[in-house]
Formats: C-alpha cells, sequence, structure tokens
C-alpha cells in the first residue's frame, strides 16, 4: 500500500509539471519581438517607447549587468480565437525559483500607460476576455537586467563583482525566452490550483488518517478522468472529480490565518535604490490589478518611502495607489518611513522613522496605522515598545526572529516590554516566513508551530513574492479562495493587519510579557560590517541634532529663517538610509558607495545650516569674543548646554618618562602610563584611589581575528571567531604628541597589508583618557577589535539604546546569554560594581562584545570591554571597509551612569569655535541636582510652521527623576504631545512654577520620554 501511495503521489507532481500547467495556456502564436538598450541608467518611459528597436528573437542574449531594455512586441490575436480568452506570454529568460533576484519587466500600452509587470511567476498579459479576433497587439517592456547577485540553489556568498557597475562588466545577463500571444484556458487553470491545494494538503496530513486517503484517492480518479492528449476537453470531468473533498468543510477548531496580501520590497540590498523604485512600481500594479479581479483580496504595503519616491518617479501608478487606498483594500501600513534597522538607529532617529511615516500616510491617505510592520528586521532595541506607543501605535509585527539559530523564541502572540514599561502587542506570525504563498507546506507548518494553542488560534501570513518585489499573484488568490474552509486545513480568509490585530486582542486578551530586546541569534555581524555607512549616519544623526538646536535658537532670538524644508528633507534621507540592508552594511557595493557619497552631501549641507544659524547668535564676527558653541545636553568646561560663551582656559598635563620605556601622562585627576608599546597599562582614578586597569593588561590593545562565518559573510559573525586572534602589538614608531590643552602617545603599527595609528590622549580637566584609531585597512575575512579591560566585578553592565540603557549580563549561565556574544551599544558601554565604575563611549561604533575572567594570580575579576572596528566580508561587496578608517573612543574611569551618559553625548557633539560679540544664552535650560538625569533629547521648532518649541526629554538612567524647564522666551502655553507633536488626549497639563510661571516641572519615570511643545507668546 506504501508503494502505491507513494506511486500515486509521484504521478501526481509529474502530471502537473509536465502536462497541466503548459495546458494553461494550450494555443501559441509568436509575437515580433525588438529591442533597444538604454544607455547609462533608466530613460523616461516617453523615450524608452520612441526609441527605434533592433530585431531580436526568442534564445538570443540580451542586457547587460544593470542595463535597462526596452522591448517592442507586436502582432494579431487569430480569428480562430474569436470568444476565448487570449494572453500574451512574456518570458524574459526567467528562473522561476528567482522572483525579485532576476531580470524584471514593466509592460506599457504605446501611449506609456503602465499595465503589470513581469517576474518568474508573473508572466502573462490579459489581451482579451473575450477575443473578437483580429486584435492588434502591441506592448512595450521595459526591461531590467539586474545580474544575479546571490544565486539560490544553494545560496552562494562566494565574491562576485556583479554589485557594482564598474565591474559587473558588460556582457549579456539573459537569453530571451517565449514572447507569444496565447490562449488562456481558465478550465485547466483552476484544475491546476484545484489539485495543488489538495495535494499540498494531502502530503501535511497524518498517513494513517482518513482525510489523507479520502484526497488521494479523488486526485487519482481526477487524474482518471483526465486524458493527457486532450486535456482542455477532459478538465471539467476531472474537476468534477474533486469536487466533494474540496467542499468538505473545516473543522470548527481549526487555526485560523488572515493573509494579507504583501510584497516586502527591500529598499536597497542587492540593487541599488533607483531599482527599488521600479520594483516598488511593478508591484503596485500588479496588486492594484489583482484588487480589481477579487473582491476579496487585500494588500498591504509598508515604508512612507517607497510611496513618496513612486509619487515622485512613477505619479501615474501612484494615482492608481490612491485610489485603491481610498477603496479601503490596499492599506499603508507600518507607519515608518522605512523598515529601518532598529538596533543601530539613535533615539530621535528611531522617533522620526515614526514621525514622518505616519505624517505621510495622514497628509496622502487620512490613514493612520496602528501597526509597525518590521517583518525583516534584524533583531529590536529594548527601547523602541516606548517609541512606538509615543507614535501612537499599539501593535508589532515581525517575523525575524524565527532565523535565530540557539534558541527558540516561546512566543508567537504576546506583550513586548520595553525599558521603560511601555508594551507592545506583538504577532510573530507561525508560518515562519514574510513571503508566503499559501501553500500546503506553509500553513501546516503555521498551525504545528503556532505556540498559543489552546489560548489563541489566529496567526497572520504576509502572502506574496518580496525581498526583490512582485507580491501576491492570481494563483495565491485562488489557493486563498479554496482555502477558505477546507477540512484538514487551517482556514485562510484575507484581511486587514488591523483587522487580524483586532481579532488576536479580543480572543487573546492576557498574553504572556516578553521584557527587553528581541534579540535576534544571527546577523551579528552587521553591527560591524560598512563602517563608513555607520559612521556616515552617526555624523549625520548629530548634526541634524545640532543643526535644529541652533536653527531654533537662532529663529526665536535673531529672527533667523528656520529651514523648515531643508531639515525635513535632509531628515528623511538620512533616515531611509537606515534601512535595514544600508545601515547593517548587508547590501552591494553600489548601495554603500552611493550612501558614503550621500552622507557627505547631507553632513555639509547639515553644517553650512548649523554654521548660518551660530553666526546669527554670535553676532558681529570682528567683536573680539572667541566663543565655544555647545550643543551638548550637558554644560561642559564653563558652557552651558545648548548655549556659547568664552573658552575656558587651563594647563597642560604633566608628562614624565616611564621606567621601562613609554610615558606617565598625570592631569591631577588620572594617572596614565603608557609603554613603550603605546598601551596604557595603568590608569589610575585619583579622586577614588583605584586603579582601572587590571594587572598585565593594556587599554587599546588591538586584535585581528579571522572572520569566515558558516554563510552569509556580511551578516553574520559566528562564535568560533574568537578561538584564534593576534594581538598588535608590534610598533613601527611611538611619539609624544602636546598641545598647550593635551597630551598623549601617537603609535603606528603595520600588520598584513594594512596600517594603524593610534593616539592615546589625556586632557586638561578630563577625566578621560581619549583614543582615536586610524586604520588604513586592507585586510580580507578579519574583524577587528579594540580592548578596554577593567580591573572590576561586574555581574552585568550597560549599553545606551534609544531614550535608554539595556542591561545584560556578563556571564553566560544560560544559552540565551551565551548567545548574546556580539551586541548593540549606541555612545556608551557602562559597568561597575557597587562602588566604582567605568564607561567607554564612542562615536562610531556599534558592536561590541563583554567578557569577564577570573585572574588567577590574584583571585580578582577581569572584565573586558571590547569594540569591533573593522571586518573585511566578501559577499555582497568583495571590496567591503576597505580603505581608511577614524574611530574615537575614550575610557572614562569612576564613572557613574550618569556620566557615562555625559560622556557619550559630549564625544558625538563636539564644540565649536566661532569668532562673534556676545554669549548665547540657552533657548531652554534644564535645571535639576547633581544626580539629575533628564537629558533634552531635542529642542527645534515644530514641524507645522507655528514657531511653537517643542522639547523632547528621557530620563536617561533608569530612575524615577524631576527637574525644571526654563525656556528662555516668553511661554503662552505648554502641551505634552506624541511625536507627532499633537496634544495628547487625556494628558493633563504640565506644572508650571517660578516668579513668572514660565517654568515648566518635569516628573519622569526610569527610561519615560515626554515631548513637550511650548507656544510662545507675542
Amino acid at each position: 500500500m506504501h508503494d502505491d501511495r507513494s506511486l500515486s503521489e509521484a504521478r501526481i507532481r509529474r502530471v502537473l509539471d509536465e502536462r497541466l500547467r503548459p495546458a494553461v495556456h494550450p494555443e501559441t502564436t509568436p509575437l515580433d519581438i525588438a529591442v533597444w538598450q538604454a544607455p547609462g541608467e533608466p530613460v523616461p518611459v516617453a523615450d524608452g517607447i520612441a526609441a527605434a528597436p533592433a530585431p531580436i528573437a526568442v534564445g538570443d542574449p540580451w542586457g547587460p549587468p544593470w542595463g535597462t531594455s526596452w522591448f517592442r512586441v507586436t502582432g494579431t490575436v487569430p480569428a480562430a480565437w474569436a470568444g476565448r480568452t487570449v494572453e500574451a506570454v512574456l518570458d524574459l529568460g526567467f528562473d522561476d525559483d528567482l522572483t525579485g533576484f532576476h531580470c524584471e519587466g514593466l509592460v506599457h500600452l504605446p501611449d506609456g500607460t503602465p499595465v503589470k509587470g513581469l517576474h518568474p511567476r508573473n508572466r502573462w498579459v490579459r489581451i482579451a476576455a473575450p477575443a473578437c479576433g483580429g486584435e492588434e497587439v502591441r506592448l512595450h517592456i521595459e526591461a531590467a537586467s539586474n545580474p544575479l547577485v546571490l544565486p539560490h540553489r544553494p545560496f552562494d556568498f562566494r565574491p562576485t563583482p556583479l554589485g557594482d557597475p564598474a565591474t559587473a562588466g558588460t556582457e549579456p545577463a539573459y537569453r530571451l525566452g517565449r514572447m507569444d500571444l496565447a490562449v488562456f484556458d481558465e478550465t485547466v487553470w483552476q484544475l491546476v490550483l484545484d489539485i495543488e491545494v489538495l495535494d499540498g494538503l494531502m502530503r501535511e496530513l497524518p498517513v494513517d488518517g482518513a482525510r489523507r486517503w479520502e484526497i488521494l484517492r479523488a486526485l487519482t480518479g481526477a487524474l482518471d478522468a483526465l486524458d493527457l492528449h486532450d486535456i482542455g476537453g477532459t478538465a471539467t470531468a476531472a474537476r468534477a472529480r474533486l469536487a466533494d473533498v474540496l467542499a468538505a468543510p473545516a473543522e470548527a477548531s481549526a487555526h485560523r490565518i488572515s493573509a494579507v496580501g504583501h510584497a516586502h520590497i527591500d529598499t536597497a540590498w542587492l540593487w541599488p535604490l533607483r531599482e527599488t523604485d521600479r520594483k516598488v512600481a511593478r508591484t503596485a500594479l500588479n496588486a492594484t490589478a489583482l484588487l480589481a479581479d477579487d473582491p476579496d483580496f487585500v494588500h498591504t504595503m509598508s515604508q512612507a518611502a517607497q510611496f513618496a519616491r513612486l509619487k515622485e518617479h512613477r505619479p501615474e501608478v501612484y494615482a492608481r495607489v490612491r485610489a485603491a487606498v481610498a477603496g479601503g483594500r490596499f492599506v499603508p501600513t507600518g507607519g515608518m518611513w522605512v523598515e529601518s534597522d532598529t538596533n543601530m538607529p539613535g533615539s530621535e532617529a528611531m522617533a522620526r522613522q515614526f514621525v514622518h511615516g505616519k505624517r505621510f500616510f495622514l497628509e496622502e491617505f487620512g490613514v493612520e496605522s496602528d501597526e509597525a510592520w518590521l517583518p525583516d528586521t534584524f533583531g529590536f532595541a529594548a527601547g523602541l515598545p516606548q517609541i512606538i506607543r509615543a507614535a501612537g501605535l499599539t501593535r508589532l509585527l515581525t517575523q525575524k526572529l524565527s532565523w535565530s539559530r540557539t534558541n527558540t523564541f516561546p512566543h508567537h502572540t504576546f506583550l513586548w516590554e520595553g525599558v521603560d514599561g511601555s508594551r507592545v502587542f506583538t504577532h510573530f506570525p507561525p508560518v515562519d516566513t514574510y513571503t508566503c504563498e499559501l501553500t500546503g507546506a506553509e500553513l501546516a507548518h503555521a498551525a504545528r508551530n503556532f505556540r498559543e494553542k489552546g489560548a489563541a488560534r489566529h496567526s497572520l501570513a504576509p502572502t506574496g513574492h518580496g525581498d526583490g518585489g512582485g507580491g501576491p499573484t492570481r494563483e495565491m488568490l485562488g489557493r486563498a479562495a479554496r482555502l477558505r474552509g477546507l477540512e484538514g486545513s487551517p482556514v485562510v480568509g484575507w484581511e486587514t493587519p488591523g483587522a487580524f490585530f483586532d481579532r488576536a486582542e479580543a480572543e487573546y486578551p492576557d498574553p504572556p510579557v516578553w521584557a527587553g530586546e528581541l534579540y535576534l541569534e544571527l546577523h551579528r555581524g552587521t553591527l560591524t560590517s560598512q563602517a563608513r555607512t555607520k559612521a556616515g549616519n552617526r555624523r549625520c544623526e548629530h548634526l541634524l541634532a545640532e543643526a535644529e538646536l541652533w536653527a531654533a535658537t537662532a529663529t526665536v532670538r535673531t529672527g533667523f529663517p528656520y529651514p523648515y524644508e531643508e531639515l525635513d528633507r535632509l531628515w528623511k534621507t538620512v533616515l531611509l538610509h537606515q534601512f535595514h540592508d544600508i545601515l547593517p552594511g548587508s547590501s552591494i557595493a553600489w548601495v554603500h558607495r552611493e550612501a558614503e557619497r550621500t552622507y557627505e552631501e547631507t553632513a555639509a549641507e547639515l553644517t553650512r545650516i548649523a554654521d548660518a544659524a551660530r553666526r546669527a547668535l554670535a553676532g558681529d564676527p570682528d567683536g573680539g569674543v572667541p566663543l565655544v558653541f555647545n550643543a551638548a545636553p550637558h554644560e561642559r568646561h564653563g558652557v552651558p548646554a545648548g548655549g556659547a560663551a568664552g573658552p575656558v582656559n587651563g594647563g597642560a598635563p604633566r608628562v614624565c618618562a616611564r621606567d621601562g620605556g613609554g610615558h606617565i601622562l598625570d592631569n591631577g585627576l588620572l594617572t596614565v602610563e603608557i609603554d613603550a608599546r603605546g598601551l596604557a597599562v595603568s590608569v589610575y582614578d585619583a579622586g577614588a584611589e583605584r586603579e582601572a586597569v587590571p594587572p598585565g593588561a593594556a587599554v587599546g590593545l588591538l586584535r585581528l581575528h579571522p572572520d569566515h562565518p558558516a554563510a552569509w559573510d556580511a551578516w553574520d559573525l559566528d562564535a568560533y571567531y574568537r578561538a584564534t586572534g593576534t594581538d598588535l602589538t608590534d610598533t613601527e614608531e611611538s611619539t609624544l604628541v602636546t598641545t598647550p590643552l593635551s597630551a598623549g602617545v601617537r603609535t603606528v603599527r603595520r600588520f598584513g597589508r594594512s596600517t594603524v595609528v593610534q593616539t592615546l590622549t589625556l586632557s586638561a580637566g578630563a577625566k578621560r583618557l581619549d583614543l582615536e584609531t586610524e586604520v588604513d585597512w586592507h585586510e580580507s575575512e578579519k574583524i577587528l577589535k579594540l580592548a578596554f579591560p577593567l580591573d572590576v566585578h561586574a555581574e552585568r553592565y550597560a549599553a545606551e539604546t534609544q531614550f535608554g540603557q539595556v542591561r545584560r549580563p556578563t556571564h553566560t549561565n544560560t544559552g540565551w546569554e551565551a548567545a548574546k556574544f556580539e551586541a548593540c551599544n549606541h555612545r556608551y558601554i557602562h559597568l561597575g560594581d557597587a562602588t566604582w565604575g567605568a564607561a567607554v563611549v564612542n562615536d562610531a561604533t556599534y558592536g561590541h562584545d563583554v567578557t569577564r575572567t577570573v585572574r588567577a594570580a590574584d583571585g580578582g575579576t577581569t572584565t573586558v570591554v571590547r569594540m569591533s572596528l573593522l571586518r573585511a566580508p566578501r559577499f555582497p561587496d568583495p571590496g567591503a571597509d576597505r580603505g581608511v578608517h577614524r574611530f574615537r573612543h575614550a575610557l572614562v574611569p569612576g564613572a557613574s551612569a550618569y556620566d557615562a551618559v555625559r560622556e557619550g553625548y559630549r564625544i558625538n557633539l563636539p564644540e565649536r569655535r566661532v569668532a562673534g560679540s556676545r554669549p548665547v544664552e540657552p533657548l531652554v535650560t534644564l535645571g535639576q541636582d547633581a544626580t539629575g538625569t533628564i537629558v533634552p533629547a531635542a529642542v527645534k521648532l515644530a514641524d507645522d510652521g507655528s514657531g511653537d518649541v517643542v522639547v523632547r526629554l528621557y530620563e536617561s538612567c533608569g530612575g524615577r527623576a524631576r527637574a525644571v524647564l526654563r525656556p528662555g522666551f516668553a511661554v503662552a502655553g505648554v502641551a505634552v504631545t506624541d511625536l507627532l507633536e499633537r496634544p495628547l488626549d487625556g494628558a493633563p497639563p504640565p506644572e508650571r512654577t517660578g516668579p513668572d510661571g514660565r517654568d515648566v516641572v518635569v516628573e519622569l519615570r526610569p527610561f519615560r520620554l515626554v515631548t513637550l511643545r511650548l507656544s510662545r507668546a507675542d
């Protein structure tokens, strides 16, 4: 019996593949084909249609990598096909398994009207239904010959030159497939879907179950009724043999799946931004066409930036999308500018992702999403729930956690709690893919995998080809129609994300809680890959803060014209590049080279804005006052936070020779011994009378490790890299470097084909040892780490995250802790014991590890913080990270948690010196006691142009705090708002105090953020 079953199942697959699917288009006639190759970048549609093409034949090569070819196909519908449905079948040379990663096309009518997108699973264009016979057919196809950067059978991570037009070559990448007019036999197409759905379901049912045998008998009977030499004539009879098993209703207890049409389109990845614009247009056209064909279908699209770019580049397609959104079944979702990385973006940048995303959807469509939609992001920072709630959202969808290698996440529907206690209702689809095709295997896996069985019964399935776009197909809609209530299968229905979440929350009112970060146990290398991209992001985030602060201050004080439009555009540029394959460094060379240029241009424009505002504030440049502008949120060397004053003079640290070679630097706060190797072997905290560096250890030690992950080169850092490493201690030269206010040691080292210049500096009045590391990096498959060993027993440490910090253990008691062998920080890491702590701050590094060992010699504990500086992965960019990089770090001995926050801001927001005639009072001043931990994250003018001042504050260290905000201007009113600067419903007005009632009392719980809107009095 087993052999009979296996034979029958094999028969079903063969008939499907060899006979039924080809019979969907049983009669064909070839189209005439001509092609024009566009020079360079894509051309406007009108130019492509007007160009003079040359003849080309099926089987001919076409399309250099990253090129655009315009095909013209022409023909006449045969008279004999009158009354039948006719389609054009257009195969550009597709491979069935490579949707979104392969060549693609967009079909236009002769007048330029776009029709639909073409990809390997969507090759047809409807010509007539029914045809009259004799219709003239003329179509123009904008075909993108995007090269196959990542071969899929299996994934191939070997270096490839295809990710950069400069190295990809010019040889044609594809050979033209069929270009035919064809009769479409809908009965055969429906039979294919009947058999696909039943066959897929049958193979997932228990072998000894009656339903499996019932389906197998029906399928066998259908094939018996089918004449393989007259499929069209016998398809109706075959379908009749399947009617009963297809009509059998689902069990009342069946799992419920909300299918949501979806095409997760990476805003850049194995293709550049400009190609994403075309992918979005193709996918949107296909989705809107399916909406017209099926009244039950629902499609969702996230990433406001993709809508905005569609509006800019293909307004005629955008008009269709707007109309579909108005109809209620094309649903903008997510409320973010892009589906960003959430580990590395800074606090304010993460907030602005939601500000700009939600505002776009509100202004363009009148739609306000309640769901954050991040199916493919590489883990989630613990500060995100608060930001989601502050933006007016309450829900989150993600899927990527299913990729974790070590531990299985215990929930699919749960409450996610952030660092401040905010909770977000979260769903993690058990189908374990964000590109579901509604196959039997996928649906059965979702039902078996769902971890909330017994308490809940609904899950969501994002349905459609994604990553490279494409979206749902008519076959997926056909499967969904058969799965509305089919015995043995989960029940499938199209539903909006909002409707799904409403249903899920209603049935599961008390879900489990997961507190802290959602750490992805994979893709840890993305915290380090493409260091220039990360440095550009960090620099621009802080330049945006400076530009807003000084422009707002100058506007209120001098009438300086606040650059609303420029700041809006520049914020969106930075947010765009925080997409989860750009900022993480996992895109092709083309993407990262463009990103580096864009960051440079953005930084230059922001610097011009900030310079102009500071110039307006400083007054007469010949006034004789050298002013220091301090954009950091803390007083610095006598300069107020957010203000400007004259510099404070101080003496240089004392320097003397060290026994055994090297130098000793002393500024009265720290005594630093730098040995002959240029490494700090002692950092003595004079105030605490405590040594920071363990015996035999050295601050600033660089260690080089092999880095060859098992897969996903730019993405992954596998734990075994730690088994081998080389300390870089050889010194080519080491020299003393002094200025009137500092002393340091500059050391040059060479290793492999690379050079590093490291400078350790102690400045007057600073309880901080600065390290500047310049690396001319030319290694391959290596990772470079920078060590800060500390003589402290710390059970856990704190790393800055958005609007707070995440605390992680330094031990590996369980697999969950061991899996976090590489983690993310923002500006600082802080650790300590009950009486003493230390911080490591940085200006552009995110990846790090923290380990703890017990010394055999004295039983003391050494805790080592190691910052990940550089990697050298070979895929997808074989030249990743090569070249010159500059990193700034500082060790802050004796640091409290608040010291870590302060020093983190200071290293990222340097002093700016401007000649002027008058000091600058801060626009707002925050009064709190010495232990106060409330920080202003943003000071700006309201986005609506009203002239109101917006101040965003947060508690930074994890305790309750109280402060008094004093505006430097007359205030008519104060409101607590959401991130979009709208008054919060039910929020009481803040307490006002002070002699003139101008001061605002702020009381915050641990890590809580608040946005205040201050209207100015006339």
